[in-house]
């Protein structure tokens, strides 16, 4: 029974260390849910970045350092970048998160499964002590 117990954690030992902290927030829409993020979640998955990260903000205000692509957050639902995996990981913010409260839904129903939000956008990501890049700098 002790070695059944040590195989099965050394199974799960490294899916453990690489899981994201649980979303605080499931937002359901008519085409499905997608998660909200606190600005130190999104800080702690950044250390070993497995995924997208867009930022929809329109006009350009700055960003998050591993920001993958920007894309208008009116334009995602005919974005050409986009991952082709409808189950990738896909973390998107703006500046306050209205635009991104309205790009979370359309990547659901073009229906992408595993989509989180910065709660409060960048600005939040500011307020809890983190740095917001400007191109160029």
């Amino acid at each position: 029974m002790k070695k059944l117990l040590l195989m099965i954690a050394l199974v799960l030992a490294p899916s453990l260390a690489t899981s994201h902290p649980a979303p605080t927030t499931v937002i359901k829409t008519a085409a499905g849910r997608y998660y909200q993020l606190e600005p130190a979640q999104l800080s702690m998955q950044l250390k070993s970045k497995d995924f997208v990260l867009i930022n929809v903000h329109t006009p350009y205000e700055g960003e998050i350092a591993q920001t993958d692509s920007f894309v208008p957050f009116d334009a995602i639902s005919s974005a050409k970048n986009l991952p082709k995996n409808k189950a990738s990981e896909i973390v998107i913010y703006c500046r306050s998160g209205r635009m991104s409260a309205i790009a979370a839904p359309a990547l659901v129903k073009l229906g992408y499964t595993n989509v989180r939000e910065l709660r409060g956008g960048f600005e939040a990501w500011v307020a809890a002590g983190y740095r917001l890049e400007q191109r160029g700098r």
